[in-house]
């Protein structure tokens, strides 16, 4: 006995095969989209000001370039040319930055600025600094983008990071509390700003990082400061740096004379 098969038939069955590939489709994409979000916020216990849910830096971040596409290898190729072209004062200053503080921008605000003379702003920045890390961190570990270094062995040097390289930590905290410090000394916001692009740039020159990492880390730490200035703590500890800052700045002038 033939079975025979309608035009109708046919049809059917072509529309449920279609229907089923986009089952099919509809399932991965949500499955993409489950992997394409935060593995978790944040702990609130280790914030101060933020909330722990924004800045989502999944959701702002484009993802990286990806291994073995023209983007990368774009990528690998800037930071081979920024590391070779490095002086020895550009590695100097890179190194002298492993750790930093909002003290590294003294050369830009003034002698006064010491974390001796302010306590309260170096408390201040500290939280700050340590939410930026946070929110960082989380980025890092989702996109788990490997290091310059490790793409390219022959870019090794000196002592190396066992975290991951997007977005740059460097470049966002560094950022992050040139935002916030311009705030405080608004005329010299582009001295403060220049300090940390230099701060984020260095770490390119040594190869820990690649441009898109630094540019990432800048545009993380706008969302940051954004959403810092909708702490009330924030604002409270904010207002209690500059008035210590004020304090400095006049006992400055005095014991200059002016």
């Amino acid at each position: 006995m033939k079975l025979s098969i309608k035009p109708f038939d046919v049809c059917r069955v072509a529309g449920l095969a279609t229907m089923l590939a986009l089952a099919v489709a509809v399932t991965t994409l949500r499955a993409d989209d489950q992997m394409a979000q935060p593995s978790r916020p944040v702990p609130t216990s280790q914030l101060h000001y933020l909330t722990g849910k924004k800045p989502d830096a999944i959701a702002l971040l484009a993802p990286p370039p990806l291994p073995g596409s023209p983007e990368q290898d774009a990528d690998i190729a800037e930071v081979r040319m920024v590391y070779h072209a490095a002086t020895s004062n550009d590695i100097a200053a890179a190194n002298s930055e492993t750790k930093f503080s909002v003290f590294n921008f003294t050369p830009v605000i003034g002698a006064f600025f010491q974390s001796n003379n302010l306590p309260k702003t170096a408390a201040f920045f500290e939280r700050v600094q340590a939410d930026a890390v946070a929110e960082t961190d989380n980025a890092k570990d989702f996109y788990k983008r490997p290091r310059p270094y490790t793409t390219d062995p022959s870019l090794a040097n000196g002592k190396l990071e066992k975290s991951f390289s997007y977005p740059s930590g460097h470049s966002t905290e560094s950022m992050v509390l040139a935002l916030v410090l311009a705030d405080l000394f608004p005329d010299k916001q582009d001295a403060i700003l220049a300090v940390a692009r230099g701060i984020g740039w260095h770490r390119v020159e040594i190869a820990r990082h690649y441009p898109t990492d630094i540019y990432a880390g800048r545009v993380l730490a706008q969302a940051i400061v954004k959403q810092l200035e909708k702490s009330d703590a924030f604002q409270k500890d904010s207002a209690g740096a500059k008035a210590e800052i004020a304090a400095a700045m006049r006992s400055a002038r005095k014991s200059s004379g002016e």
